[in-house]
């Protein structure tokens, strides 16, 4: 493991973001396996919040893709390794806050939660199976022909 995956898991074993993922986990009946990079990854995840099919607590990962479903988006661990970092250098359950006060921010400028969600930006939205969206009607810049 490199060194600066190794920070990410120590980080965000103090910071209680990673414990806060399994008990989520286990709450929503995951099966946990490792995962690169100091992954954990949680398949199987069954209750109905947050409705994404993946999503990042700490260093871990939780699934409702079967394996069929993963291989079908090959970069969507990608993006959920980028928030466990995320998560690390946010000072854990914070992210949460600041996760749900970006979300709701780009859902008022363009009616998506994660076309203008600086988390999902700096994840990458291809990634993690957004599209950008643009920005509502005023908001939009106009242009003068």
């Amino acid at each position: 493991m490199q060194p600066r995956h190794r920070v990410r898991q120590v980080v965000n074993w103090v910071n209680l973001s990673t414990a806060l993922g399994l008990l989520t986990g286990l709450l929503g009946r995951a099966r946990f396996e490792r995962g690169a990079d100091g992954l954990i990854i949680g398949r199987g995840y069954r209750l109905p919040i947050p409705p994404a099919p993946a999503f990042t607590l700490g260093n871990v990962i939780l699934l409702r893709l079967d394996d069929e479903q993963l291989a079908r988006r090959p970069r969507l661990l990608t993006h959920e390794a980028r928030h466990a970092t995320q998560y690390a250098w946010c000072l854990g359950p914070v992210m949460i806050v600041l996760y749900l006060f970006a979300a709701a921010w780009s859902w008022a400028v363009t009616g998506d939660p994660a076309s203008h969600n600086p988390f999902e930006r700096h994840a990458g939205l291809t990634d993690g199976g957004y599209r950008k969206r643009p920005l509502r009607g005023p908001l939009q810049r106009r242009r003068v022909v």
